[in-house]
């Protein structure tokens, strides 16, 4: 079975985030980039599932600018066995992520696709469950653990839900995406990243696969968040009652 893992180059997740001065966007010049958690986590779950027998090949695709490839070595550092470029420099949307992805999908027909459930730059958490649509197959959401099972051609999924744990069925190919509690990533070693640096990348375009990348939304402005307010210690209960209710208002 072989295994495709989208992955995303994204500010690092320990960068402070800065709003340009216009209001147009977040400030990317000499920012530190990486890839996206969650679909560390994905490349991360697809090298387990390869390790224990249940697949034959992990393939990694990237949208996004040139430097996308740093991301995609990252992938091969860890251990996967091919990476693809889809090089665009617009913005693409997540319905357009969705649609460049099924593409490669009906092109490398992979028994399974890990997908991060979001990125951390628009937390649209959209492209895994519209990729399932556009592909027809079963789809599994926020999985915090995965079980193959080769010879039936079906997985077993865990998800966190309000009441606890949920367990599903679902038949192969499908599409599943991963919460934080799937795993813990792995460090790449520095043979891994030294070899990753050798391995051809195999580069497309949109224009490839005939889909446009125009956007269909306009952001209009972007705002930092306001800072939270200083605190009040108060010396009882009532002086507490008295400011939600008159202050706070929420009472």
């Amino acid at each position: 079975m072989k295994i495709l893992v989208p992955v995303k180059r994204v500010v690092d997740y320990n960068v402070k985030i800065r709003v340009k001065p216009d209001g147009t966007g977040v400030e990317l010049a000499n920012v530190k980039m990486s890839m996206n958690p969650f679909d560390e986590i994905s490349v991360e779950e697809a090298l387990r599932l390869k390790e224990a027998g249940k697949a034959e090949e992990v393939v990694v695709v990237s949208i996004g600018p040139a430097k996308a490839e740093e991301t995609l070595r990252t992938a091969l550092a860890m251990g996967a066995d091919r990476a693809i470029l889809v090089e665009t420099d617009d913005q693409i949307e997540p319905l357009t992520v969705a649609k460049i992805l099924k593409a490669v999908a009906d092109a490398e027909q992979p028994g399974l696709i890990i997908v991060g459930k979001q990125a951390i730059d628009d937390d649209s958490n959209q492209t895994g469950q519209m990729l399932a649509a556009l592909l027809g197959m079963p789809q599994a959401t926020f999985a915090s653990k995965i079980e193959i099972e080769i010879g039936d051609g079906k997985a077993q999924v865990t998800r966190e839900v309000d009441g606890g744990l949920q367990t599903i069925e679902i038949k192969l190919p499908a599409v599943v995406t991963t919460d934080l509690r799937l795993n813990e990533p792995r460090y790449a070693s520095l043979p891994n990243i030294m070899k990753a640096k050798k391995k051809p990348l195999d580069k497309k375009s949109p224009d490839d696969f005939g889909i446009s990348t125009t956007p269909r939304l306009k952001v209009l402005k972007t705002e930092e968040p306001s800072g939270r307010k200083a605190g009040v210690k108060v010396k009882s209960v009532a002086e507490l009652i008295d400011k939600l209710k008159n202050e706070a208002g929420v009472l």
